[in-house]
């Protein structure tokens, strides 16, 4: 990986302003913070710096106000949160530019933390128009980014401020980008991944990368049902996406010429009915009836992808085998990741998760605290899989 700087780089901050872009962008529910798991995931940056004397001056987005103020995606509404999960007075600015964030940072003292107003409420932002991004720069003295969550941005806060003062990766963001490092950057080989979810049309560009870097690729969930299809098996009522033959037919031949494994179900978990509880049974993946679906994958679907498990020292895992949120058809989205987790927690595996369903689903197991490293990211480490570069970490590394 290139070299970027982070924290251990950054030894006098003491009365310096620090600008830190976080990812605050937090479900809210009746008016207050529903998940504080992103709040969390960037409190050692902000502790470290705060602890050290800097002015600790958070940027971040809410929700998506297109460039106007919009009361309910204003961070007031996060502000007690963050100071909840800190334990550290945090002070509000009701602008992120111009004369509410001056005065607000004038009025800090060494150690102080103060929030600035949502930065999407500028159109200039998400431009990252150079002007705004000028503005937002006359806040501070050095720029630390911690938001890996929005890297795939070019916007000013996320992008621009690095061309404006010296740059550093926050705590959160380093340890983003070494678990991706040992994920598919230099990983110990043999690496099996793991892609589930619906559809193939969302992850045409993930597939394609990783079978010219993985070992194996196992697909799960709805997506699986399209490469059976292409391979001539009837997959009934099941969610299919009979249009993309042709792709998937694409992707195992380059996976072929690769000599990456494609790991297709064997067998499945079929229903006439897509509800809690419905009448299941497990067929052959090549006797589906024609008016039922398949809902999960089955005993000896498990067994290979948990087999393939085993062999690998490195596991990249982006959404669940079935449809986990339904009993009974869970079963095999939890059946491989505790036994991922267990090949973790005995130092036989690295691990790394991400994306919404797959931290839903490894929580569902009970096993996310036990992954090498779970990614709330979303759509940067889906990029970030998909073999893009991410702005916001490129110009970190191109600053140096």
């Amino acid at each position: 990986m290139p070299a970027f700087k982070t924290l251990d780089d950054l030894t006098d901050t003491a009365g310096k302003r620090v600008l830190v872009r976080v990812d605050l962008n937090v479900p809210v529910s009746d008016g207050k913070v529903s998940d504080t798991t992103r709040i969390e995931r960037v409190a050692p940056t902000i502790k470290e710096l705060s602890d050290k004397g800097a002015k600790v001056i958070l940027l971040a987005h809410f929700g998506r106000p297109k460039g106007e103020p919009v009361a309910d995606q204003s961070l007031s509404l996060i502000a007690p949160s963050v100071e909840e999960v800190l334990d550290h007075k945090v002070a509000f600015a009701s602008d992120c530019i111009g004369a509410p964030a001056a005065e607000a940072i004038a009025r800090m003292e060494n150690g102080d933390i103060l929030l600035l107003e949502n930065t999407r409420f500028h159109k200039g932002e998400e431009k990252n128009e150079a002007g705004f991004v000028a503005e937002l720069a006359k806040n501070g003295d050095i720029f630390v980014n911690d938001a890996f969550s929005a890297a795939h941005r070019a916007h000013a806060s996320t992008e621009g401020l690095a061309h404006h003062m010296p740059a550093y990766a926050g705590r959160t963001m380093q340890a983003e980008l070494e678990a991706l490092e040992k994920g598919l950057g230099k990983p110990v080989r043999p690496v099996v991944a793991i892609v589930g979810g619906a559809k193939v049309s969302t992850k045409i560009d993930l597939l394609s990368n990783l079978v010219k870097k993985v070992d194996a690729l196992v697909i799960g969930g709805g997506m699986a049902n399209t490469f059976l299809a292409a391979k001539g098996i009837n997959v009934g009522k099941s969610l299919c996406e009979h249009d993309l033959a042709e792709t998937a037919k694409q992707i195992m031949a380059n996976a072929e010429t690769a000599g990456c494994a494609i790991v297709l179900p064997v067998d499945g978990v079929i229903a006439r009915e897509f509800k809690a509880g419905a009448d299941n049974e497990t067929v052959a993946i090549d006797a589906i009836p024609a008016d039922a679906m398949v809902l999960d994958v089955g005993p000896k679907s498990i067994e290979e992808i948990n087999g393939w498990i085993s062999k690998a020292e490195t596991l990249v895992w982006n959404g669940p085998l079935g449809a986990f949120e339904i009993a009974p058809f869970d079963t095999a989205t939890v059946a491989a990741a505790r036994h991922a987790a267990e090949r973790t927690r005995a130092g036989k595996l690295v691990s790394v998760a991400g994306g919404g369903d797959t931290v839903s689903a490894l929580n569902h197991a009970g096993v996310a605290d036990d992954f090498s490293y779970v990614s709330t990211a979303g759509g940067a480490f889906l990029e970030w899989m998909e073999g893009k570069e991410l702005p916001g970490v490129a110009v970190l590394i191109a600053e140096k």
